[in-house]
């Protein structure tokens, strides 16, 4: 951190920045450019003035204080200006600044960070309710030769009503017809490759926006970055349903609403992954992250109940009603979501003293705004100090951290097999024959939500086996082995019977989404905060861009190759799932032989040794120790 004072005011100065407090000696200051000048008028507009003297600082007044004598906190290209009179900070949340109105003080910090988990929570669930409709609509804008019906009987959805509906030969929807015929252009010789076509154009744009959208997550408010994607997302979402009530018949239309809602899907991993990172510390991450990764499930599955629920009004419905919940969802994170514990008060000490004894602190309220003292009576705190003093690495001084590339690439193959199944799945079961009977379109998509509750499980338990063996890439490898036979059990005997098939499929959700829940979260947060970064870089969500945005290539591409290789047979798909987690598995196996090696190095748990190591440092921390 640099500070600085023109030499009229030379000395020993006292400041504070969100919620850390400085007194150091501060070096000259030359009268400030015109380039500098025009630095700080190009700020990013999520920083505002605030006075202590009058609640509007105008700029004739802002130029007095630059010339009279300022002090400035600056790291890459982020900058914090302040003086006697004033502090150029973040905003603190609406919704955070009413809850502190009506309540007449602050929460505690477990308060905020259950706060964080449940925003961000909710946040990425809708993103991924919104990308499920595109899966659930496949058989109504491509229906098979047998001209199935859009559904049975039953009135209510799934898990109200029944998972199976047989078919029955006439269908009272208004849409039976549509469905009976497609959807032009989806309906035609080649309508099963240009769904596919689709999918990988929407999941291309996905996986290059990520990178350049984790390296923005870093340089700007994460908050208004994840609310702009979210309502960007949602727009362009319904407009893609738009075009069922409009009439359209391009494909060129569809398949650039899927691009641009592919960019604006881009915002949302590395922020979310970012400011969990930023409010939790690496003990018991893979077991907090493994339950928070749930949203991706959960989504899922309110994603295809929702679009099912909706279908029989017309399959654009399926799109417009998620696009509106994802536009909902960003608007409680704009008024909630605080990026940065230290942008409502909480010092970068409080925050770790937490981690280490586990005893709660109640944040500062606005008697002592963003209060900064800790009780060190103004002594430098060590550390982060708040969203605007920190500052972003480059995508290949990221990658050059040891471990990025590797879970990189087994990310690719495992999310190409999480995606195929997220996106292929309910076409997948409308066309098989399961205990002699067809299911109805709707029915497909409540099933197919199944295998996101074995997700679920497989989440929690890949987080907590990681946490307890210390060895992320140990359980990432494991998990993707057993997907092998799991995913080849439910292709020979899922057909057998309605039971099989479900117990069959939770099973292959739970390995196949275990170690990308794995991956994408807490070996993400992990690798953000190494050691080699020195703690003073943010690389969460530029970590967490490179990582999933490599495995979105992967989800590009299975999709696509299942599009092609299901009019020749799904033995042909399920061949191509199953080989790629085999790959997954074996390029952790570098990974693999050096936490085995490391771990046959320790104490046995047993021992005193085994007892006083430090439950907050994860495997993955240490080991390239001698890289650093």
């Amino acid at each position: 951190m640099e500070a600085a004072v023109t030499p009229s005011l030379g000395g020993t100065h006292s400041w504070r920045h969100v919620g850390c407090t400085f007194r150091n000696p501060m070096p000259p200051l030359p009268f400030p450019s015109p380039a500098f000048i025009s630095t700080i008028f190009s700020s990013p507009l999520s920083f505002l003035v605030k006075t202590t003297t009058r609640p509007f600082l105008s700029p004739f007044r802002f130029l007095d204080h630059l010339k009279s004598g300022i002090k400035i906190a600056k790291q890459g290209n982020e900058r914090v200006i302040m003086d006697s009179n004033f502090v150029l900070v973040r905003q603190i949340p609406p919704g955070i600044r009413l809850l502190r109105a009506v309540r007449g003080r602050d929460w505690t910090l477990k308060t905020y960070r259950y706060a964080t988990l449940l925003v961000t929570f909710i946040a990425y669930a809708c993103y991924h309710a919104s990308r499920k409709p595109s899966s659930i609509v496949k058989s109504v804008l491509d229906p098979d030769p047998l001209n199935r019906p859009l559904s049975g009987n039953d009135p209510f959805p799934w898990p109200i009503g029944n998972v199976f509906i047989e078919e029955q030969g006439q269908n009272s929807s208004p849409l039976s017809e549509s469905s009976r015929k497609g959807w032009e252009p989806f309906n035609g010789k080649d309508g099963t490759s240009k769904l596919g076509e689709i999918d990988v154009a929407f999941l291309s744009c996905y996986s290059l926006g990520m990178y350049v959208a984790g390296h923005l997550g870093d340089k700007l408010d994460l908050r208004l970055f994840l609310t702009s994607g979210m309502v960007g997302s949602g727009i362009f979402v319904a407009l893609f349903g738009m075009g069922y009530l409009w009439n359209v018949h391009v494909f060129w239309f569809y398949l650039a609403m899927q691009m641009v809602a592919g960019l604006f899907q881009a915002t949302g991993w590395p922020s979310v992954v970012a400011v969990i990172g930023n409010w939790f510390g690496k003990r018991k991450r893979g077991l907090i992250m493994g339950i928070w990764n749930a949203h991706t499930s959960v989504g899922n599955i309110s994603g295809s109940l929702l679009a099912a629920a909706v279908l029989s009004c017309g399959w654009g419905w399926s799109f417009i009603v998620p696009g509106a919940f994802i536009v909902l969802g960003g608007v409680l994170v704009f008024l909630f979501l605080a990026p940065y514990p230290e942008d409502i008060g909480f010092t970068h000490r409080q925050l770790m003293a937490t981690d280490e004894n586990g005893r709660d602190v109640e944040g500062q309220n606005r008697g002592g705004e963003q209060g900064g003292n800790d009780g060190g009576g103004g002594a430098s705190i060590p550390g982060p100090c708040g969203s605007g003093l920190r500052t972003s690495v480059g995508l290949l001084e990221a990658c050059s951290i040891p471990g990025v590339i590797p879970f990189a690439l087994c990310l690719f193959f495992s999310k190409l097999v999480a995606y195929t199944f997220l996106y292929w799945l309910p076409f997948y079961l409308s066309q098989t024959a399961i205990g002699g009977h067809f299911m109805s379109v709707k029915s497909a998509g409540n099933l197919s939500t199944l295998f996101d509750v074995g997700g679920i499980v497989g989440g929690i338990l890949a987080g907590y086996i990681s946490d307890r063996l210390k060895a992320r890439a140990i359980t990432a490898a494991s998990f993707m082995y057993m997907a092998i036979p799991a995913m080849l059990l439910y292709r020979w005997y899922g057909s057998v019977s309605q039971t099989l098939n479900i117990v069959l499929m939770m099973i292959a959700g739970l390995f196949v989404n275990g170690p990308y829940a794995l991956i994408t979260t807490a070996v993400s947060a992990d690798l953000g905060t190494h050691s080699s970064l020195r703690g003073d870089s943010r690389a969460l969500a530029t970590v967490t861009a490179i990582i999933d945005g490599t495995g979105s290539i992967g989800a590009a591409l299975g999709p696509l190759l299942t599009g092609f290789l299901s009019t020749r047979g799904w033995n042909l798909v399920f061949v191509m799932l199953m080989l790629c987690a085999l790959i997954a598995g074996l390029l952790l196996t570098r990974l693999v032989i050096a936490e085995i090696a490391e771990k046959a190095d320790r104490p046995m748990p047993g021992s005193k040794q085994g007892r006083e190591a430090p439950a907050s440092e994860p495997l993955l921390g240490n080991l390239y120790k001698n890289t650093d």
